[in-house]
């Protein structure tokens, strides 16, 4: 009996832990994936397509936006807006046929400014957990719905920002905070919003010397991540010219570092092996900086290496292991030694770039803004995979879901799966 109840035991361990697994590979619940690092620990993903083959579903998707898709059950949210900004839309679609479920106007806009060269009125990605999905335009508006119903729960117009060329910072879920980056040409701070109700548990202005007024260079579009370091959890908040580490419940700062760069875009990475935390500083001759986000106060001087050649200044970065991949704006590729800044290999890809890099199964996959994705081994030497040809270009960050990629293109969401 006591074999018997054993066995069931580890097949019911088995199940939970299955899953556990599952739902891990299943959801896409933010920018970047379930850690907000651009990996998956799913298997299977195709190593080829093209617009005749491992296509599973091709759905058009009206308007303009470069948001990312995010999925969680059979669910899949993203977001576009009319490409004068006018109007911001929120989408579901099926994610077994493509099908769209809802299609919602949110919001419609007064007084837009006009940023249509650089950017979309829907570039923020959603937010989405069980049940509920947080949708994100900048200062035009954010909002929450019931995930099931598409009834609106709360909406936030009242948060003032002037964007100038146009949102980018994505909503970032922690315990029963949304927490939003509002950097622009005129106002720059920080909000935690209450995601049942939607209203301000704290706020926080940058409080950072940019050296200048012009609110260009005060502008950035990054979105935070939290870790947990020095005994105490941190959300790390990067902007022009400073990263921010702040107590998440209060808004209260722990640290900072400073640099030069402005326009932040990439999403720090942290490795609690090595205990180090990656911080991009954007435009301006931007930089990778490491730092051990332990201390208090500014810790530029102790800022443990930086790297300044063939720096991204959109795309967020890889850490895998002990490694550091990345590809900047203009398609050149490197490995760095995660631990010292050391260059492994450098080797270029064709095209530009403005999505982030993917990992899983021990491959990268890369998708530039001609509809062209390389897939390379994620290894101590360059090796190209595969070579993938779609219509139309990307901008948008890859999803994925079990065995399926979601795409975004300019036009299209795709499903690619073998």
């Amino acid at each position: 009996m006591r074999i018997v109840q054993r066995l069931v035991l580890i097949g019911l361990v088995g199940l939970v832990c299955g899953s556990a697994s599952a739902r891990a590979d299943e959801n896409w619940p933010q920018i970047h994936g379930p850690r907000g690092d651009g990996q998956t620990d799913s298997k299977g993903l195709p190593l080829t397509w093209s617009e005749s083959k491992n296509v599973k579903w091709k759905t058009a998707i009206h308007d303009k936006g470069w948001s990312s898709p995010v999925i969680w059950g059979n669910q899949i949210w993203l977001t576009t807006a009319t490409d004068m900004g006018e109007q911001s839309f929120v989408l579901c679609l099926d994610k077994e046929t493509g099908k769209v479920v809802h299609d919602i106007k949110l919001f419609d806009n007064e007084n837009v400014d006009d940023i249509r060269k650089y950017n979309t009125y829907a570039s923020p990605t959603c937010a989405i957990e069980d049940g509920r999905v947080y949708v994100h335009f900048g200062s035009y508006g954010t909002a929450c719905l019931d995930a099931r119903t598409a009834k609106t729960l709360w909406t936030r117009r009242d948060l003032p920002c002037n964007h100038f060329r146009g949102p980018g910072s994505s909503p970032f879920l922690h315990g029963n905070l949304v927490f939003i980056h509002y950097d622009g040409f005129d106002h720059q701070y920080i909000v935690a919003l209450d995601k049942q109700t939607g209203k301000t548990v704290w706020k926080k202005d940058r409080d950072v010397d940019y050296g200048t007024d012009n609110g260009d260079i005060m502008k950035a579009y990054c979105t935070p991540i939290v870790i947990e370091a020095g005994g105490r959890k941190q959300l790390i908040s990067a902007t022009s010219k400073a990263a921010l580490a702040l107590d998440p419940l209060t808004g209260e700062e722990f640290w900072r570092i400073r640099y030069t760069g402005f326009s932040v875009a990439a999403r720090p990475l942290y490795s609690p092996s090595l205990g180090l935390l990656f911080i991009n500083t954007g435009f301006g001759k931007g930089e990778i900086h490491t730092v051990k986000p332990d201390g208090h106060g500014d810790l530029t001087d102790a800022v443990v290496w930086r790297n300044k050649k063939s720096m991204p200044s959109k795309p967020s970065s890889l850490l895998i292991g002990d490694l550091l991949f990345q590809v900047d704006d203009t398609g050149v590729a490197t490995c760095l030694e995660a631990k010292t800044g050391e260059v492994v290999w450098t080797d270029r890809l064709a095209g530009q770039y403005s999505s982030s890099p993917l990992f899983a199964e021990g491959r990268i996959y890369f998708f530039n803004h001609e509809g062209l994705s390389s897939v390379i081994e994620a290894g101590r030497t360059f090796k190209l995979l595969a070579s993938n040809k779609l219509d139309e270009g990307f901008m948008a960050s890859p999803a994925v879901s079990g065995k399926a990629l979601f795409v975004r293109s300019k036009t299209h969401l795709y499903r690619l799966e073998e």
